[in-house]
């Protein structure tokens, strides 16, 4: 190995990151990636579709691609008690675009350094940019694409979160886990006969080994669905109240994972803590005090709002019912849509009559009929 890449490596290292793997850059074969896309199982997110060609090709994202670095950034926590609402494990975090990003600037810094090139000849990106990175992850050998369609890590389980940076500076590629004639590890390689993960989805988002249907995925609709959970799917999300591991946390690849160093993250272990009613009681002011630098801005108060009364009416502590009943009369309808199931689950479906507390809540139930259908029909 040149022994500038070698450098390279440990100077990445350094700043953080704990997986460092590169692999050659070549057009993708993207048939699966099209089958996916024409099955509609990417749901509205639509930016993927007007971005496949770039991700298929990396040389138009950026001129004289020869290589890619593919980063991990190790964030498992160890076990976090979760009694209330449950969060996926990334959120426990600020966001990780923020707290990555100056670390790749870093790192293009060391690439100009190490190889007496300028800022144009590297492009790099933290999950935002066109770039396919579990499959590259996978051809560099940081890990395989398991039938949960994620990347599992022979050292960090399911815990990694994957930046990437494009260069035209030749590298020599690592070896994927497994030699595979495709180039690419084939979903599953390691798995074997386990099938936990897909056994696990409550709301059966599998299409098939290493196949996502985001439009059950309970991680989709809690923070890409800027719209009303489909009635169906409602009970299966339980206590998630943004995100899911599910399919993660019963992988058996866990067994070696180790807590993080977290250089590159900074902990956020005061949100398990929120009580139910408290998010349900959020005003605009509380929560940008409280989720301002996490991952959950994107989902906005309606949003969060939304999902704390699925997992509201998905338990059974009819003390949250005033505050479930003053959501039914919200501004927006997407949260009073939610918040009236939530009240029917509560009440053992005898619906708002017993506990009326406004002339308004037949007007409220009328409009939540509609309004459910919708998102049904």
């Amino acid at each position: 190995m040149d022994s500038r890449q070698q450098i390279l490596r440990t100077r990445l290292a350094e700043l953080g990151f704990d997986e460092v793997r590169m692999a050659s850059l070549h057009a993708l074969a993207g048939d699966k990636l099209s089958a996916w896309l024409d099955a509609g199982m990417h749901a509205d997110m639509n930016w993927l579709e007007r971005s496949v060609t770039k991700r298929l090709q990396p040389d138009l994202v950026l001129a004289g691609a020869r290589s890619i670095i593919m980063l991990g950034v190790n964030y498992w926590p160890g076990e976090v008690a979760q009694p209330g609402a449950q969060w996926a494990r990334y959120a426990l975090y600020e966001d990780y675009h923020d707290t990555i990003k100056p670390a790749l600037a870093a790192a293009g810094r060391v690439i100009e350094e190490v190889f007496g090139v300028s800022s144009t000849d590297y492009r790099y990106y933290v999950d935002t940019g066109p770039v396919i990175e579990r499959g590259w992850a996978a051809k560099a050998g940081l890990g395989f694409v398991g039938k949960n369609a994620m990347l599992i890590s022979r050292r960090h389980g399911n815990w990694l979160f994957l930046a990437s940076i494009l260069t035209t500076v030749e590298l020599e590629p690592d070896p994927p886990v497994r030699q595979q004639q495709t180039g690419f590890a084939d979903v599953g390689l390691l798995c074997g006969k386990c099938t936990r993960c897909l056994d696990a989805c409550p709301t059966d988002a599998f299409a098939a080994p290493g196949v996502v249907d985001a439009r059950r995925c309970i991680s989709y609709q809690t923070i890409e669905n800027k719209g009303i959970i489909p009635r169906e799917l409602r009970p299966g999300i339980g206590r998630h109240i943004y995100g899911c591991d599910i399919c993660l946390e019963v992988c058996p690849w866990n067994r070696f994972a180790q807590v993080g160093r977290q250089l590159l993250l900074s902990v956020r272990d005061d949100l398990p803590a929120i009580p139910l009613r408290g998010l349900l009681a959020l005003t605009p002011e509380r929560f940008t005090e409280i989720f301002r630098r996490t991952p959950i801005k994107r989902l906005k108060l309606a949003g969060l709002l939304r999902n704390a009364c699925v997992v509201a009416g998905n338990g059974d502590d009819a003390d949250l019912l005033p505050e479930l009943i003053a959501l039914a009369a919200h501004d927006l309808a997407m949260v009073r849509v939610h918040a009236v199931w939530a009240v029917h689950r509560l009440l053992g479906g005898t619906g708002l009559a017993e506990q009326r507390t406004r002339e308004s809540d037949e007007d409220v139930l009328a409009e939540y009929a509609w309004w459910d259908h919708q998102s049904v029909s």
